[in-house]
C-alpha cells in the first residue's frame, strides 16, 4: 500500500532529502530525540522554517520535549520512499558520468544507477562500478521499463536531442548537468544543475555578500 502524503511546497520537498540525512546520523550515533534548534545547527535552516516544515505533516513533536529520532526517521522514510528502489540510468560515461558510477549512491539505499549509454565504442560492454554500459545508439532497445529518472552528463549540444529520447522512452525525470535548458513536456520533470552556474554564484556573493 503506498504512503499517501500531503501536498507540500516545492522548498519544503527540497529540504526534506537533507533533514533525512541528518535523522540518519542522529540515530546511528544512538540519540533518541531531537530539538528544532538542534536540527538548525546541523542542516542550517533556522528554527521557524523547520517547525513549518514539519508541520505540514501534522503533529511529528512536542513542546518543551523536541523530535523523536526514531519516528521521524520512520515517518521521512515513507514519505521519500525510502523503502522502494528507484532504478536510474546514466546517459554519458564521462569524467563526472563516470564518477557517478562509482559513487553510486554509496550511502543512499533507495536510488541505484542500473544501466548506463555512451556513444564511446571503448566503453560499451564494459562493466563500471558494477554497471555495464550500453550504446547511446540501442538506447531503446536495452531499457529497462522499470526505469522512470536518468541522468544527463553529455555534451550541452546533445542534451535536447537525447531528452527527447528519454520523454519517448517514458523517462518522467531527469536530473541534467549540462548548461543547455531542456524542454520537456508538463508531465516530465527536470532539475537542471548548471556546476559552472553554481560556482559563478558563489564568487559573487562572496564578492558583493561577504559574511
Amino acid at each position: 500500500m503506498k504512503f499517501e502524503q500531503p501536498k507540500i511546497p516545492q522548498a519544503t520537498a527540497k529540504r526534506l532529502p537533507l533533514y533525512y540525512r541528518y535523522l540518519e546520523n542522529l540515530n546511528a550515533s544512538g540519540k533518541q530525540r531531537v530539538s528544532s534548534s538542534e536540527l538548525s545547527e546541523a542542516v542550517k535552516v533556522d528554527s521557524a522554517t523547520i517547525r513549518r516544515d514539519f508541520s505540514y505533516f501534522g503533529a511529528l513533536g512536542k513542546k518543551g520535549y523536541g523530535y523523536n529520532v526514531n519516528y521521524l526517521l520512520s515517518f521521512f522514510r515513507k514519505t521519500l520512499d525510502q523503502d522502494e528502489l528507484t532504478k536510474v540510468l546514466l546517459i554519458g560515461v564521462g569524467n563526472l558520468g563516470t564518477a557517478f558510477l562509482n559513487y553510486n549512491f554509496a550511502k543512499n539505499n533507495n536510488t541505484k544507477i542500473v544501466m548506463a549509454f555512451d556513444v564511446d565504442e571503448d566503453k560499451v560492454g564494459q562493466e563500471m562500478g558494477g554497471v555495464k554500459i550500453y550504446n547511446l545508439a540501442e538506447l531503446e532497445e536495452h531499457l529497462d521499463p522499470e526505469v522512470t529518472v536518468a541522468i544527463l552528463t553529455v555534451p550541452a549540444q546533445s542534451a535536447q536531442k537525447i531528452a527527447d529520447r528519454l520523454v519517448s522512452v517514458g523517462i518522467s525525470g531527469i536530473l541534467n548537468f549540462t548548461p543547455a535548458r531542456l524542454t520537456v513536456p508538463e508531465n516530465v520533470r527536470v532539475h537542471h544543475i548548471d556546476l559552472s552556474v553554481e560556482l559563478q554564484s558563489l564568487i559573487y556573493f562572496l564578492k558583493h555578500y561577504p559574511l
